[in-house]
């Protein structure tokens, strides 16, 4: 893509994989790696829109990594062979604060490596754990207006309003 289009990393759990029982009208389920997962085909169609048309390159920054791309994409319908950052042995994992475990949290460290190698582009960041980690990245965020950040509720996922919000801010 070109080195104007904004990068739009993308989690799946919470994000497009909503935390819920019921199933809405028009929803699909799936089972993946014995994970069983729930979207809206809708915002996965807008996604893919909005990357098929050169207004974002829509990236995985996801704990599915590979996977994301492997086994999720095409029954999500979203494109395959999107870049994907994994957490590398480096970085810390798990969560800080009242979650416990080692401190860090391992997709920031990613986020701001694609910054650093990608001064001039914009960024939209779309994860549930945003709200959950603002101790962490807010004053990083906060000194890069170039990044906008969605932090959907794990039991809705993405919705149409949040995506509304990232085509007003294109």
């Amino acid at each position: 893509m070109p080195s104007d289009v904004p990068i739009l990393l993308l989690d799946v759990d919470g994000v497009l994989n909503a935390a819920r029982l019921d199933l809405p009208d028009g929803w699909e389920r799936g089972r993946f790696n014995g994970y069983v997962l729930t979207w809206d085909p809708t915002v996965t169609a807008r996604l893919r829109e909005l990357h098929e048309s050169g207004r974002v390159e829509i990236q995985w920054l996801t704990t599915w990594t590979t996977d994301a791309d492997r086994l999720l994409a095409e029954p999500m319908g979203l494109p395959r062979g999107l870049v994907t950052h994994a957490r590398g042995d480096f970085a810390p994992t798990g969560f800080s604060g009242v979650f416990g475990g080692r401190s860090g949290w391992w997709k920031l460290t990613i986020a701001q490596a694609v910054a650093a190698a990608e001064p001039d582009r914009r960024i939209i960041w779309i994860d549930d754990d945003l709200a959950e980690q603002a101790a962490d990245t807010g004053e990083w965020l906060a000194a890069r207006p170039h990044v906008l950040v969605i932090a959907p509720d794990l039991f809705v996922g993405l919705t149409h309003e949040q995506l509304d919000e990232i085509e007003a801010w294109l």
